[in-house]
């Protein structure tokens, strides 16, 4: 079924895992889509990946950390596309694992640079065109670690805590004019970024840092980013028509356990 035909569709942080995985989930439902990503080599292979073409996509290079930036990748959509139906505000970085009093200064300045001012200014120019169009649905994307705490983590957690805090705040403003904003949370993910992790947090043992963060789950195991996409494909779809301002938890149980 072709939920999203004729839909357009934002994607930042698009050549990763979830952001990848959830562009294959959109286009085989027809949505046209605006690929963002740092990487444009990445985010071009992942447009010839997914078998799509210049009439139904785009690729853009963009640090969504600068204005200029996300302005450019909204406007060059909209005179693309003429419109923006969803808007998956999902680029992040993971930093590094270290307690406060050894976590470099101009990491914790990056780490919310990239995930809590690159969604801000996502938040920031999307809405005002989804407000004038009188619809749209976004969905931002936090972590589990913005709903609890995660010894060595103090920039990732804090920033993942924002974006929740972000979320709440603009879902309350755009909701008289048609426009749903969304979390999703994920758990440990079996992407390129947990491989950073457990690399950060035990160097000498990745794989059995790997073990014990799946072991750490409910369910045993490591989530993958087709089980994120699928909720914010929910989210982004019309299914979702009376769903704002919630955070959805895809961690096997394991936060709120």
């Amino acid at each position: 079924m072709a939920k999203f035909e004729g839909k357009v569709i934002i994607i930042t942080g698009a050549a990763g895992g979830i952001g990848k995985a959830t562009a294959k989930k959109l286009a085989e439902q027809g949505a046209k889509l605006a690929l963002v990503d740092l990487n444009l080599e990445a985010v071009q292979q992942a447009v010839s990946e997914l078998g799509l073409s210049e009439a139904n996509s785009i690729a853009i290079q963009a640090n969504v950390a600068k204005e200029e930036d996300v302005k450019a990748y909204v406007k060059a959509t909209v005179e693309k596309f003429g419109k923006i139906d969803g808007f998956f505000n999902n680029a992040g970085i993971e930093g590094i694992t270290a307690n406060v009093e050894d976590y470099p200064t101009e990491t914790f300045e990056l780490v919310l640079n990239v995930n809590v001012k690159g969604a801000f200014l996502g938040l920031k120019y999307v809405v005002p065109v989804m407000k004038k169009q009188g619809y749209g649905s976004i969905v931002n994307t936090s972590s589990g670690a913005g709903l609890i705490g995660s010894p060595g983590f103090v920039g990732y957690n804090s920033s993942k805590h924002a974006v929740i805090g972000m979320t709440k705040v603009v879902a309350l403003e755009a909701a008289p004019f048609g426009v749903r904003v969304n979390a999703v949370a994920p758990g440990v993910i079996n992407t390129r970024m947990m491989r950073q992790i457990e690399k950060n947090t035990v160097p000498e043992d990745a794989e059995g840092a790997r073990k014990a963060f799946g072991a750490a789950v409910p369910m045993g195991r490591y989530g993958e980013a087709e089980e994120v996409a699928n909720v914010a494909v929910f989210l982004l779809s019309d299914d979702a028509s009376y769903v704002s301002q919630s955070i959805y938890t895809v961690d096997g149980g394991q936060i709120n356990q």
